[in-house]
């Protein structure tokens, strides 16, 4: 059990939805919630896609994404299908024949644009195929691609629209007894969405899949997912995300726990507690938390580090955290194990020395999950 438990005035409420399989991930109900990237590659390329697929799924994602935009893709899929170690989601852009495709290739999830996708009778034909092919779908509205009917009625993209527009395909899937959906309401403007995920969640049961779309860059990207997801995960909306950046789809998956992580829903790895640095500093912060990030990213056991420069904060964070290090002077700062103090080291000596501790203690607490289930 980590040092820093979950205390009752930081609990959030999750909107109680009900349950769908994307492949053998559960998402919705109360099942953590989890955190989809999607490929860049070429996705007639399967090799290349599944060599990225695999490196996104050894950073944490739970599900991956991959644009089938023609047949040459869907043709890769199957491969891609059969070497991923996760779900594979199929986004099917215009033409419904690629995810009827797409669904006989292997995919676990349909995402489909309702904008996008074309009339009743195509919708239908793509539910013959998740239902004969054992898929879930994804009803991906997006307020860059809403249907001409709804521009038309409400003048521009609003909350009102995209809601609307996700109701409508909702009753097509209900109509033809398919219930192995999810939703999504994206915009790349935070208070749309936001207004619009909000709307979403008092209209349906269905899992919700939360995204900024084309939320920008590393930096900016980050900024913006943050402070919409955030927003809403902190409402209690949301089963499944996704953090759209341009950048490498790795960087979405370790943002994503990140956002889960700030907000005590879901925790991986270590959760390193570091400050900005000032002249007060004992040691390199800045550098030291760089390269700890690097040397402990083969930690997946949760579990909390506090690295603080001098004593004006550093024991007070430490008392909360499971391992941490305070600056001192004369070169050396003080250890500390479950809160207390423990032992003095050396500036020279504290990476090593601190990435030994984690190990250890990631061991400890793997092994103890392991007595605790065998127990039950």
């Amino acid at each position: 059990m980590s040092h820093n438990p979950i205390r009752p005035w930081r609990d959030i409420e999750r909107r109680k939805s009900r349950q769908i399989m994307v492949g053998n991930v559960p998402v919705g109900g109360d099942a953590p919630i989890s955190v989809q990237t999607m490929t860049n590659t070429d996705s007639s390329d399967a090799r290349a896609t599944l060599d990225q697929v695999i490196r996104c799924a050894e950073a944490g994602a739970d599900i991956v994404r991959v644009s089938t935009p023609d047949e040459a893709s869907t043709k890769a899929l199957k491969q891609v299908v059969a070497g991923s170690p996760v779900p594979i989601v199929a986004d099917i852009h215009f033409h419904y024949k690629r995810a009827i495709e797409a669904a006989e290739a292997g995919a676990a999830c349909l995402r489909i644009n309702p904008g996008n996708i074309g009339d009743e009778r195509r919708v239908k034909e793509v539910i013959r195929a998740a239902r004969d092919h054992g898929c879930s779908i994804r009803i991906g509205v997006n307020a860059g691609s809403l249907e001409k009917h709804l521009l038309e009625k409400y003048g521009e993209p609003c909350p009102d629209a995209m809601v609307e527009s996700g109701l409508d395909h909702i009753r097509i899937l209900q109509d033809n007894d398919f219930h192995e959906f999810k939703i999504s309401v994206k915009a790349s403007d935070v208070f749309l969405a936001a207004a619009a995920y909000q709307q979403l969640a008092e209209a349906t049961d269905a899992p919700i899949h939360l995204g900024i779309t084309e939320a920008g860059g590393m930096l900016a990207g980050t900024v913006k997912s943050a402070i919409g997801l955030g927003n809403l995960l902190w409402m209690g909306i949301g089963d499944t995300l996704r953090v759209s950046l341009s950048a490498d789809p790795v960087q979405e998956v370790k943002v994503g726990y990140e956002i889960l992580k700030s907000l005590g829903l879901r925790h991986r790895g270590v959760n390193i507690i570091s400050c900005p640095s000032c002249a007060r500093q004992g040691f390199d912060v800045i550098k030291t938390v760089e390269v700890l990030e690097q040397r402990l990213e083969h930690i997946k056991t949760s579990m909390s580090l506090s690295i603080i420069g001098c004593v004006v904060n550093g024991p007070g964070e430490a008392l909360m955290t499971d391992i941490g290090f305070t600056g001192g002077g004369a070169g050396s700062g003080m250890v500390y194990l479950a809160g207390k103090q423990d032992h003095k080291l050396s500036n020279e000596q504290m990476v090593d020395h601190i990435v030994e501790l984690v190990e250890k203690r990631a061991a400890e607490i793997e092994a103890e999950k392991a007595r605790a289930e065998a127990a039950e």
